[in-house]
């Protein structure tokens, strides 16, 4: 009867994880911030629990919900008020500028120099004379501006100008016609409506996405 037990527990173990999971998003391991973290091991500790509590398993799953609420409103407040993520995920720091390296903010980041010049090799820099500009940012990965010498060549660089040229252009996004872009590539409303009768939509609120490139050839994604 016990192992039958564990074996529900363990079912709706897993079951509550993966719904939270699911409300909570998919994110890769990169780009997760600390509190997610921790919020991910803390989730995972706690099913953990739930699976082998055979006597009121109920405790685990609601301590589950409650860390699961609390990841998922403060990524929406996140999303609507910005000034909050930089409270949760702290502000970018500048390691170095213009040849100086700022050992202030390596002891805010909790890097030494060793750890700095590991980061500097990853992004593919192994002389410190070609960073003009290292950037520790919130997700623990270091932004690297090159010295000019060491940068990519442009066309204005050498004094081009060469014409924009568009793989594509969304003229529907969401069911609403983009006005401004049609101009642009010389169309209008008229043509639209006959591209999407001849391809079977009634109006533009039955495509998601629309796109159409510069020969004119366009591309229309259903709203589901």
């Amino acid at each position: 009867m016990e192992v039958l037990q564990v074996i529900l527990t363990s079912v709706l173990s897993v079951i509550a994880i993966f719904i939270v999971g699911k409300l909570m998003g998919h994110k890769q391991v990169a780009q997760m911030d600390f509190f997610d973290y921790i919020t991910g091991i803390t989730i995972g500790s706690i099913a953990a629990e739930l699976a082998t509590e055979l006597e009121k398993p109920w405790k685990p799953l609601v301590a589950m919900a409650v860390y699961g609420f609390f990841a998922i409103t403060l990524s929406i407040l996140s999303n609507k008020l910005p000034r909050i993520r930089k409270y949760v995920d702290g502000d970018p720091i500048i390691l170095m500028d213009n040849g100086k390296i700022y050992r202030e903010n390596l002891k805010k980041s909790k890097l030494d120099l060793t750890e700095f010049q590991l980061l500097c090799r990853q992004a593919g820099y192994f002389d410190l004379r070609a960073v003009q500009t290292a950037v520790y940012e919130y997700n623990g990965k270091l932004t690297i501006l090159p010295v000019s010498s060491e940068r990519p060549a442009t066309p204005s660089d050498m004094n081009l100008n060469p014409q924009q040229e568009y793989l594509y252009t969304e003229i529907i996004m969401d069911g609403r016609i983009q006005g401004e872009n049609l101009k642009r590539m010389g169309l209008d409303e008229t043509w639209l409506q006959q591209q999407l009768k001849a391809q079977g939509y009634h109006s533009a609120k039955d495509v998601f996405l629309g796109v159409c490139d510069k020969n004119h050839s366009v591309q229309f994604y259903p709203a589901k």
